[in-house]
């Protein structure tokens, strides 16, 4: 391997990395700090009184979720410039698996649109009581929230092949790839839970079930970042 190769296969890597950065960064703030902040979910009124108090934090998480699918499109793409010499076939079938949940995370983004028009002043919502206008505000909350139980599908499904390619790559922990194809199961089960049992999100195991793809994905997007990736053993790099 020349060292031009080396270097192009650790400036991919590190590119793959702070994308994945990104995608994790926005994907937490998003998903699970603006909604502990604003969205109590037995408790309409304290719902809308927190997003009309916190209304640029709501706007914030809304800008945030669109980043982060922006940068999820491109994330796969470079992974499989990282990865397509381990596998071509499987790189492809890890790409197909991310980038078709893209167009699916911004249509359902149009739920907290939604709620933002429902808690603004325009006057054609006078039409609506404070029961209703609330009402309907958790309904397009729990929209947003089966949109993104959808989602968990192929956000599973991706990281088989891709803990599978990192697993057989050799240039990459053996250790991360095993995580993240465990991380797969994990988001599948708690899609099954969260459809097949009513008092699934009471349980509270939710978390530690998603938890190896919580790990595999942190650890990987720092990986990348910090380390980039060496040359295989067998002297194969993607260029």
């Amino acid at each position: 391997m020349n060292k031009q190769a080396s270097f192009s296969n650790k400036k991919t890597a590190r590119i793959a990395g702070l994308l994945y950065l990104v995608v994790v960064l926005t994907g937490i703030f998003s998903l699970a700090y603006v909604p502990s902040k604003l969205i109590v979910w037995d408790n309409a009124p304290a719902t809308v009184l927190n997003i009309k108090t916190a209304e640029f934090l709501f706007r914030l998480g809304i800008v945030s979720s669109l980043v982060c699918y922006t940068f999820f499109l491109f994330l796969p793409l470079a992974l499989y410039r990282l990865l397509k010499t381990v596998n071509g076939n499987c790189a492809k079938l890890m790409v197909i698996l991310a980038v078709i949940s893209v167009p699916v995370s911004f249509v359902n983004v149009l739920n907290k649109f939604a709620v933002l028009n429902l808690v603004g002043d325009d006057s054609y919502l006078k039409v609506f009581t404070n029961d209703q206008l609330q009402a309907q505000v958790m309904f397009y909350l729990n929209l947003y929230n089966s949109g993104i139980l959808i989602l968990k599908i192929f956000w599973g499904l991706w990281l088989f092949p891709f803990g599978y390619l990192v697993f057989k790559s050799g240039f990459l922990p053996k250790i991360l790839g095993i995580l993240l194809m465990a991380g797969c199961v994990g988001y599948l089960l708690d899609f099954s839970g969260a459809m097949l049992l009513p008092h699934y999100n009471a349980m509270g195991i939710s978390s530690f079930i998603r938890l190896p793809a919580s790990i595999a994905e942190i650890g990987t997007c720092f990986w990348l970042l910090i380390m980039g990736a060496k040359e295989s053993p067998t002297g194969k790099i993607s260029a």
